[in-house]
């Protein structure tokens, strides 16, 4: 079963950081991606960055670019997206994905892409 968990959320005013958090298990391949999106009130659930695992690589949307970065730790299957400069539009539930590598730089990109979907972590950015 394959179980992915998401954690770091919290309350920052406008200009702060945050770190959050995702680990996976139970995928049986290794050409696997994993990623992150958000849902602010009341919008549809936005897919902002994501990582293929085998090689590393990178991808973030046009709203988080230079300001969100992408982390791993290959030895324990952490993901962390380390967000800098927070704004109040950044306020939302934020949720890992982890399977299908759908990870290409191609916006959007949609949780069924991947398969599965952690349990989401607030973030609540004050102005």
């Amino acid at each position: 079963q394959v179980k992915v968990t998401d954690s770091g959320g919290g309350l920052v005013q406008a200009g702060g950081s945050l770190r959050l958090s995702c680990t996976t298990s139970g995928l049986s391949f290794d050409d696997y991606a994993m990623g992150w999106f958000r849902q602010a009130a009341g919008k549809k659930r936005e897919g902002i960055s994501c990582i293929k695992w085998n090689d590393g690589r990178t991808f973030y949307a046009d709203s988080v670019k230079g300001r969100f970065t992408l982390s791993r730790d290959s030895a324990t299957n952490m993901l962390y997206l380390q967000m800098n400069n927070l704004k109040p539009e950044d306020t939302g539930l934020y949720s890992c994905v982890a399977g299908d590598d759908y990870c290409s730089g191609v916006w959007p990109i949609y949780p069924a892409d991947f398969g599965h979907l952690g349990q989401g972590t607030q973030v609540t950015v004050s102005a």
